[in-house]
Formats: structure tokens, C-alpha cells, sequence
């Protein structure tokens, strides 16, 4: 694939894109993406809010289905995440939905979106991690911020991502949403690069993972008691055969984990048996860097494997500003040059 002609919105989790309080936001999305020349669409049921899309999975299912299926759609945008796209799985799986409907589009997203990606994994799609619409095309600065903005570009004009570098600055999380923060800007703060915590600084193997909040819900039912067994009945998460070879991505979310629960996410990780098996760990930056030193401590206790390199700092996911990764690509990661490049 080329450049992206037409981008289509789908709320496949949180209908929070609907929503009045957010109008202002939508507005500066839609603006933005005109600017670069790119036809925007909204799918069906995209913007009929939180609770409309709350008490209907089916619909949100049949959006992604159908933007799969329209031949002018080159790109499959969320608008967000959330936190029960898990229940998507009975309406893109029962039949082979998903699988019949799939075909070779760009799908971008983060978060509990992590839920879709490992959807499309199952049925062949290579996909694209790190950004979502709200999130970043709707950032309320002046205009997005520049090191997701590059990576943004670099995917709509040319298809792919080649390569990934640290972003020289990192941003506090904002706080106020309101459109009396429009134009307003971040406390910035200056960036490391990647960190190597253990093992080779390079590595290669084909990138998937996602949020391990929303991971641990396909192994841990305390948040949704069903979660587990659908997920399980579906097989989304994939088998440690299929994980051979592979580096896993982890990024974590904005409830920002304690401690505790960051350790029974590693260890529900574990347990599994992926570490013995994959080769290597990439790991996010953690929202405003909140208890980073904990987590990179519990890494390199309760990983196993004390050969398996673990790279952390990556810009993606829930801290910001964003890069994208490529899933289902070979991955060439080189810490001591502070690159990971992409093998097409």
C-alpha cells in the first residue's frame, strides 16, 4: 500500500467520540486530517456515543466489518480505546466474519484496541500500533505534536513505518480537555532514548503486543468476569508456537498500575511461559513516568529468562507524544544505536 486516500473512524470500544463534551476536539480532528489532503469518513455507528455503544458490541463489530469490505477505504483509524472491546470477539469470530471480510487496509490504533489487534493477527493482517484518532489528530495544541505528527505522515503518505528513533522531549499527561485548552501546550521535559534493562541490545523478531492492562484482562476476569473465557474460546491470544521468535510489546496504561498489579501482569505473563520463548521485550514509557523505576525493577525480577533482552523508554502507547510500531514485520532493534528498523 501507498499513500492513504480516505481514513475511516470507528469507535470499536468507548463511544466517547459521540459525545458533546468532546465536539471541540472532533472539530480540530476533522480539520487536521483535511489538511493533509485525506478524505475522512465516520462509520455507521462511530459517533452514537457511550452508551449507545455500550449496550451494542454488535454494532461496533459491524462497522469494522464493513469498513473492511468498502474497496475506498484505505485506512481503519480508532477513535479510541477503552476497555471492553473484548466483547466484540462472538460477532467477528462466530462465523468467520473477520476473517471473510479482511482485507490488505492499514489499521491503527492503541490501548484496548490491543483487543483488535491481536484480532487481525489471528486472521493474517499485518497492523500498525501506537496512535489513535482522539488521542493524537485531535491533540489540542496548536497543531499535533511533532514526533507523533512525523510518524502520522510518514504512515499516511507512504503506507508503512521504516524505522523508529526516541523522541528528544517527553510531555507531562494533560489534564484540562475543555475547549478553553485549545492552543495550550505541555510541560515538556527531556528524554533519554531507549533504555536497555537486560541482554543484547540487539535483536530482531516481529513486533505484537499492545497494553498489558488490557492483556492481563485475557488471562485475569477481575474487571470483566467473561473476559478470560472469551477470549480463551476464541483463542486471541497466541500460542507460545506462535510466539517463538517474536518480541513483545508492552505499554501501559493510564491508570497508571501500582506497583502490585504491575507485578501480577508480569508474572500472569510468565506464568504463560511467553518469556522462554520470544526475543526480546519492548517496553513503553509509562504515563508522566510514574512508578518507572518499580516497574523496570519487577521486569528484571520476575522475567525468567535473564538472557532475554528487554528494551524500555519506547515512545508508544499512553505516554506522550507517540510513535507507530509496525505488527506482523520484522524488527531490527538496536539500542546502541537507538534505532529499531523494519524489514518490508
Amino acid at each position: 500500500m501507498n499513500r492513504v486516500n480516505k481514513i475511516a473512524i470507528v469507535s470499536l470500544s468507548k463511544g466517547i467520540l459521540g459525545e458533546a463534551f468532546v465536539a471541540h476536539e472532533l472539530e480540530l480532528g476533522k480539520k487536521r486530517i483535511k489538511e493533509l489532503g485525506v478524505d475522512l469518513c465516520f462509520m455507521p455507528n462511530a459517533l452514537k456515543g457511550l452508551e449507545y455503544l455500550d449496550n451494542h458490541p454488535e454494532e461496533r463489530a459491524k462497522d469494522l466489518l464493513q469498513a473492511f469490505k468498502d474497496p475506498s477505504i484505505d485506512m481503519i483509524l480508532c477513535a479510541i480505546g477503552g476497555d471492553d472491546t473484548y466483547r466484540l470477539l462472538p460477532y467477528l469470530f462466530e462465523n468467520d466474519e473477520l476473517k471473510n471480510a479482511v482485507s490488505e487496509k492499514i489499521f491503527l490504533g492503541f490501548s484496548d484496541s490491543t483487543i483488535n489487534h491481536l484480532m487481525l493477527n489471528k486472521v493474517g493482517l499485518r497492523t500498525f500500533y501506537g496512535q489513535a484518532f482522539l488521542s493524537d489528530v485531535c491533540e489540542l495544541s496548536s497543531s499535533m505534536l511533532p514526533y507523533s505528527k512525523n510518524y502520522f505522515n510518514k504512515l499516511i503518505t507512504t503506507g508503512k513505518i521504516d524505522k523508529i528513533v526516541p523522541s528528544s522531549i517527553w510531555y507531562d499527561s494533560r489534564e484540562d480537555f475543555s475547549a478553553n485548552a485549545i492552543g495550550t501546550t505541555m510541560k515538556e521535559h527531556s528524554n533519554e532514548g531507549f533504555i536497555l534493562l537486560q541482554g543484547s541490545s540487539i535483536f530482531s523478531g516481529k513486533i505484537l503486543g499492545g497494553c498489558i492492562d488490557t492483556i492481563y484482562d485475557i488471562f485475569d476476569g477481575t474487571r470483566y468476569k467473561d473476559s478470560p473465557e472469551l477470549c480463551k474460546k476464541y483463542s486471541l491470544f497466541p500460542s507460545l508456537d506462535e510466539w517463538k521468535g517474536k518480541i513483545l510489546l508492552l505499554e501501559s496504561s493510564e491508570e497508571k498500575a501500582s506497583a502490585k498489579k504491575y507485578r501480577d501482569m508480569i508474572k500472569a505473563l510468565s506464568n504463560y511461559g511467553i518469556f522462554d520463548v520470544i526475543n526480546g521485550l519492548l517496553i513503553g514509557q509509562p504515563m508522566d513516568r510514574t512508578y518507572e523505576d518499580e516497574y523496570f525493577e519487577i521486569l528484571k525480577s520476575e522475567v525468567g529468562n535473564k538472557n532475554l533482552s528487554i528494551a524500555a523508554n519506547i515512545n508508544v502507547g499512553h505516554s506522550t507524544p507517540r510513535c507507530i510500531i509496525p505488527f506482523g514485520v520484522t524488527a531490527h532493534v538496536d539500542i546502541s544505536k537507538q534505532v529499531i528498523e523494519f524489514e518490508y
